[in-house]
């Protein structure tokens, strides 16, 4: 009788639309999904030769948790068959839940149904542009119940102050603070895409870590990290500055070369040359570089990892600075550092094709993309004899 649907199979099934949201979207969107009809798996024709009484002690035990014997859950539909060895006889074949009541009912979730009906209620009476979002959201919108009130107290300063230019930690409104937005920016960044007009939302502002751009907040800039590498050209005796990007973007250094290498400790051991400063750490945030105009004419050079990742970032490197070399990241310098080879993650392998590397590094790219020397070599930069480093700079 295992393979035959049991009372509880027809509950999980209806938990599984619970679960899906559509018992709740229902009542938002108006659309009338009963009956729900599930078919049974059912005795087959030798079940009924061989196991009658079985297959007629399952018919009873769907019938003692239908709604006939108990007032409310599921019908069953039966359909009337022969056999030759059993003659006429009659077996369910589906069970429907006519009622939401009854659906309900079943799942005991009644409570929460009367809960999400005052949530989205007074949601979409002061917010009717969430129609969409409650209907394809309604689980989520029932779990964070307790903080909705505050929630929609957010979504109205935002509408009455776009872009509004301001640090999370200013907005002033009554009983939140901006823990309690940061906590939620995934949920808020959905709700404000619905509530704002477009011209309040940058779109190309995405991911988390973007949620202030995106909705015009005041946020805490990335600093760019750089050694003045020429003793004679340091700002006041100063060499190992930290700057925004706007103010990096105004100084004149008097410099001809700039280097770049995601790693601190390269960019504080880099040795001194002439006319040169290096810039390091970082990290994803090569982008801010594309603000800085005067890094276009400079003698560009790059310093990454000798991975598919590291040439993945070389490639996106030149999409800003064509002109740029790459420092020590060649087959030769790969090969001499064997000993210290590591393994990529699989993760962070680079998947794409790069289209903007030397034919040397493309060549390099595909033996490690492909393994030829070993299963996801990688040599770490920091790894690199520092021996290496000057014979490269002399070059």
């Amino acid at each position: 009788m295992s393979d035959w649907t049991d009372p509880q199979d027809i509950l999980a099934w209806l938990q599984r639309r619970w679960d899906a949201g559509e018992l709740l979207a229902a009542r938002v969107t108006g659309a009338g999904s009963y009956p729900l009809e599930l078919r049974l798996r059912q005795p087959k024709a030798r079940d009924i030769t061989e196991r009658f009484g079985d297959v007629m002690d399952w018919a009873r035990q769907l019938q003692a948790a239908s709604s006939a014997a108990i007032g409310h859950g599921y019908t069953l539909h039966f359909e009337t068959r022969r056999s030759r060895v059993q003659g006429e006889y009659r077996i369910p074949v589906a069970a429907l839940v006519t009622t939401e009541t009854d659906a309900l009912r079943l799942l005991r979730r009644g409570a929460d149904m009367v809960r999400f009906e005052r949530l989205a209620e007074t949601t979409l009476a002061r917010f009717p542009e969430l129609q969409p979002w409650v209907a394809q959201r309604p689980l989520q919108l029932l779990a964070q119940a307790p903080q909705w009130d505050r929630i929609l107290a957010v979504l109205d300063w935002f509408q009455r102050h776009p872009r509004p230019g301001v640090y999370l930690r200013q907005l002033e409104i009554p009983g939140v603070d901006s823990k309690f937005i940061e906590q939620r920016r995934a949920l808020f960044t959905d709700l404000l895409d619905h509530v704002l007009p477009d011209d309040a939302v940058d779109t190309s502002a995405t991911g988390i870590g973007a949620f202030a751009r995106r909705y015009g907040l005041a946020a805490d800039q990335r600093l760019i990290r750089f050694r003045i590498l020429d003793r004679a050209l340091h700002l006041n005796g100063l060499s190992d500055l930290s700057v925004l990007a706007e103010e990096f973007a105004a100084l004149d250094l008097g410099i001809e070369r700039v280097f770049v290498t995601e790693n601190r400790v390269n960019g504080l051991a880099f040795p001194e040359m002439p006319r040169s400063i290096v810039i390091f750490g970082l990290g994803y945030g090569l982008e801010t570089l594309a603000r800085i105009p005067w890094l276009r004419t400079m003698d560009m050079h790059y310093w990454g990892d000798i991975d598919t990742h590291g040439f993945g970032i070389l490639n996106r490197f030149r999409a800003t600075f064509p002109h740029a070399r790459s420092l020590l990241m060649d087959r030769a310098t790969l090969l001499a550092h064997r000993a210290l080879w590591g393994q990529e993650d699989a993760d962070k392998r680079y998947r794409g094709v790069p289209t903007r590397l030397t034919y040397a590094e493309h060549a390099l790219f595909e033996e490690l993309a492909a393994d030829r020397l070993g299963e996801r070599v990688r040599l770490e930069q920091e790894r690199i004899d520092f021996g290496a480093l000057r014979a490269a700079l002399d070059a």
